[in-house]
């Protein structure tokens, strides 16, 4: 099994109320929606919070289940800094990264991480506003099984 992953974070006010949103799909199937709000964060931090959240989701329920993971975010700082092209400067930021780049080892696989124009997030875009207007918790929405 092949995952793309989509995520986004984001404050309104930078800092301000946070929240972040994932989509994970199988073969362009959407197999899960997440959202969930984070309090007062940056957009820096809402975008490392949303690619940490989406790979703890698939370590805890695909290990062993997936072949590649393709992470598609919006935020070209990310990409490039989990790329390792930029350096991570903020010392916030880099305690993010470090969790991320640890669980990247921890799953064993191929992962590969692609900046999006952000017309093709919208999906994640939309979740992290819910998020943030319902003040929700971690919250995860399966597809229904036929």
């Amino acid at each position: 099994m092949n995952l793309k992953v989509y995520t986004d974070g984001g404050a309104r006010g930078n800092p301000g109320p946070a929240g972040i949103g994932i989509i994970i799909k199988n073969d362009d199937k959407i197999i899960a929606k997440i959202k969930k709000y984070i309090g007062e964060a940056t957009n820096n931090q809402a975008e490392y919070q949303a690619i940490l959240s989406a790979l703890e989701f698939i370590k805890a329920n695909y290990v062993g289940k997936i072949d590649s993971l393709l992470c598609s975010l919006d935020s070209q700082l990310v990409v490039e800094q989990l790329r390792g092209n930029y350096k991570v400067k903020n010392q916030d930021l880099a305690i993010l990264f470090l969790k991320i780049k640890k669980i990247c080892e921890d799953l064993d696989l191929k992962i590969e991480f692609v900046h999006i124009p952000r017309e093709q997030n919208k999906l994640a875009d939309k979740l992290v506003n819910i998020a943030i207007d319902e003040k929700s918790d971690f919250s995860v929405e399966l597809p229904l099984e036929k």
